[in-house]
């Protein structure tokens, strides 16, 4: 399943993508849950809640998709009638991999990584699809970085690689933006890294069923059209059940965390001349079987107070 945050007359709702259309979860829970059996649970009110329970609730949202059945257009909607928002914007944890593809350490000038390199960043970074990266006041180095991320389905805690896949929901896309000055004067990432807009995330969350191989998909960037970044997730230093168990021997994982897996060459530093982000600019990543996310690109100005 495709699974989105959407909102629709001042309301949040869950939604599932079929085609072209949105579907609306809660109203289709509201419409045949009577004639459904399934164990007595209250409905989940947002798409993390959907992932905290998801042993329950998925296979629930499957037979309400199958009760609505291909051809009825009730409680349905076109993607241009809603606004998508982030599918998940107050994840406890956002986890994220530097130098996990092997051609992007060439370009920074580092040695690859004998461990993975982590470092986070924080929910007020989140945006969803079509929002506005914005620009900070105090920097003029602000880059691209189209990334993979792991949506983590059940609380993790020091389990193996074997089975780390049974602890992931799913699979979206985030754009790991970061301002270049900051991260680099101040000698560690998390400024340059965390800014407000700064991990746009969605559009969807493509259930793991859906992903036969998060290890051979097409990853790519671009920017005002051109593709800045291409590349394929088996590029990966670092595997995705590496990297969850990784993680989970030092902090416990919990539903609806996200880990973001690094970014492929072609980022803004890398290039020569350097390639910064500025006002106007229109960005969109693009994932095999997971989807696009796009963004526009705003410089934040300040008004002078009278």
């Amino acid at each position: 399943m495709r699974l989105i945050s959407f909102r629709n007359q001042s309301k949040t709702r869950i939604g599932v993508i079929k085609e072209d259309k949105i579907l609306d979860v809660q109203a289709l829970h509201e419409k045949y849950k009577n004639q459904i059996s399934v164990d007595s649970f209250e409905f989940p009110t947002d798409l993390k809640q959907l992932i905290e329970m998801n042993e329950k609730s998925i296979p629930y949202v499957e037979q309400l998709i199958e009760s609505h059945g291909r051809e009825n257009l009730d409680h349905s909607f076109s993607l241009s009638e809603v606004e998508i928002m982030a599918p998940i914007s107050q994840p406890e944890k956002i986890i994220c991999v530097g130098l996990n593809y092997l051609d992007h350490c060439k370009e920074t000038g580092l040695e690859p990584p004998l461990s993975p390199v982590i470092f986070s960043k924080y929910a007020n970074a989140i945006i969803g699809e079509k929002e506005a990266i914005e620009i900070p006041v105090n920097s003029e180095q602000v880059d691209f970085e189209a990334e993979l991320v792991v949506v983590i389905g059940k609380e993790a805690k020091r389990i193996t690689e074997e089975e780390a896949a049974e602890y992931i929901f799913g699979y979206t896309i985030m754009n790991d933006v970061s301002a270049r000055d900051h991260q680099f004067s101040d000698g560690q990432w998390t400024r340059g890294k965390s800014a407000d807009t700064f991990a746009p995330i969605g559009p969807a969350i493509v259930t793991k069923g859906q992903v036969v191989d998060p290890h051979n998909l097409d990853i790519s960037l671009k920017l005002n059209g051109e593709v800045m970044q291409q590349s394929n997730t088996k590029n990966l230093i670092f595997r995705i059940p590496y990297i969850v168990s990784y993680l989970s021997q030092s902090m416990t994982l919990k539903p609806g965390d996200l880990i973001a897996t690094g970014t492929p060459p072609g980022v803004g530093m890398g290039r020569e001349p350097k390639v910064w982000l500025k006002d106007g600019d229109r960005v969109s990543i693009t994932i095999e079987n997971i989807g696009t996310l796009s963004n526009t690109v705003e410089k934040v100005r300040v008004t002078q107070k009278t």
